[in-house]
């Protein structure tokens, strides 16, 4: 499983010309899905990425959590994260989990961010236009 994390001043995302999920301060998760993923892994990135320490303190050291700040979460499933352009200029997403599994793993993973923060989220498998004020920038990639 991964999660590409990064720190925005504000993010949204859009299906069909309306917002979906909509966001200040916070943190836009990009969640990619493949086929050895379980619940488990899903548990241990829900709780980084809640306690991950990337907001600055008064002192101006990255020390805060999205929960220190009262910030906000907006979730988006992205299998492309699974690419693999190693070979030729077609990426493969062999790597990705089916719909299904995917999808069940994205909600359970949403589940537990809710427990912890204030999420919005996009569609699964739709075709969503997001938006975002990159703060920092600050982005990592978490895998478990």
């Amino acid at each position: 499983m991964k999660v590409l994390v990064q720190r925005v001043k504000h993010a949204s995302v859009e299906v069909d010309g309306k917002i979906v999920g909509k966001i200040e301060k916070g943190l836009l998760l990009l969640v990619g899905v493949t086929h050895d993923d379980d619940e488990s892994k899903a548990d241990f990135l829900a709780k980084k990425v809640c306690n991950l320490r990337i907001f600055r303190d008064e002192e101006d050291k990255m020390n805060l959590s999205v929960k220190d700040i009262d910030g906000e979460l907006l979730i988006i499933s992205q299998f492309t994260l699974y690419g693999d352009a190693r070979k030729g200029n077609r990426p493969s997403f062999i790597e990705a989990a089916k719909t299904e599994q995917a999808n069940e793993l994205y909600e359970y993973f949403c589940e537990k961010c809710s427990e912890e923060v204030e999420i919005q989220k996009g569609i699964f498998g739709a075709d969503m236009k997001v938006e975002l004020l990159n703060d920092g920038p600050v982005t990592m990639l978490l895998e478990k």
